[in-house]
């Protein structure tokens, strides 16, 4: 696992102020690079900040700072799908954001992601998917995320997962869960399944099983931590850290993300 941590301001000579000329310049000039390299399949996000980014501009609620943020998503998708990223994994709603938000903040967020996944249903070929438990979530935020899977079933567009309700060692233990189930139905005994048990088919019963592992992490903010994301999945993720909340974060800080990843050199323990 390799972290980085990176600014807002760039590197040395790559400080672009503004969204004019001279940046949409210097981002044209990271794309160009990143011609021939080779580049990440699945960026998962965690997206953060937002209630800092609300709280920062005096808005009177958190819920002005999560709309802001998911406006941002919708960009954020847009700049991986032209970039040719096939996955994207978006943390939006933790399990632990359950039981530790107030009423108010949830029931604001709810929406919220209820009408993103809704919208991005509508979003040319995209394919979503939940990923995450449903006990806890409001039934109107479990019906949205449900229809918006069913909609996009036959896309094979970019492949977007929500991560609502999402924790990943719950996650493994919903993995474990499920094969003892599959193998008690089909006659096995514990004994058995102590053969057959793999990192393979562990990875076969998460959420996200059958789709390919995190290839490049990125969490906004400035904060340095997993949050309880992924955990199974990102065990040879490259991870990117950046400063800016998630509703400032811009297309140059995502390409310098890539690029970044693009230039390291992936061992897997070797």
């Amino acid at each position: 696992m390799t972290t980085r941590r990176r600014t807002t301001g760039g590197d040395a000579g790559e400080n672009p102020v503004g969204r004019g000329f001279a940046y949409r310049l210097y981002q044209r000039r990271i794309r160009r690079g990143l011609a021939g390299l080779e580049l990440p399949h699945h960026v998962a996000m965690i997206v953060d900040g937002n209630r800092r980014w609300a709280k920062q501009r005096m808005l009177e609620t958190a819920a002005h700072g999560h709309r802001a943020g998911a406006a941002k998503i919708r960009e954020f998708l847009t700049w991986c799908d032209e970039l040719g990223i096939k996955v994207v994994t978006l943390y939006l709603l933790s399990a632990d954001n359950l039981t530790n938000r107030h009423d108010a903040e949830l029931e604001a967020l709810v929406d919220i992601i209820s009408e993103l996944a809704h919208d991005l249903s509508r979003t040319g070929d995209w394919r979503v998917q939940h990923v995450g438990a449903v006990d806890g979530l409001p039934g109107s935020l479990v019906d949205a995320l449900h229809d918006a899977e069913s909609r996009t079933a036959d896309h094979t567009g970019l492949h977007v997962n929500l991560a609502v309700g999402y924790g990943g060692r719950r996650e493994i233990a919903d993995a474990m869960r499920s094969i003892v189930r599959a193998h008690g139905e089909g006659g096995g005994t514990i004994d058995d399944l102590a053969e057959v048990l793999t990192p393979e088919l562990i990875a076969d019963h998460l959420y996200t099983g059958g789709q390919p592992d995190p290839d490049l992490v990125i969490r906004t903010s400035g904060e340095q931590r997993l949050s309880d994301f992924m955990l199974w999945q990102s065990a040879h993720s490259e991870f990117y850290f950046v400063e800016a909340f998630y509703p400032d974060l811009r297309e140059v800080d995502f390409l310098r993300a890539v690029r970044d990843f693009a230039n390291r050199h992936r061992r897997y323990g070797s």
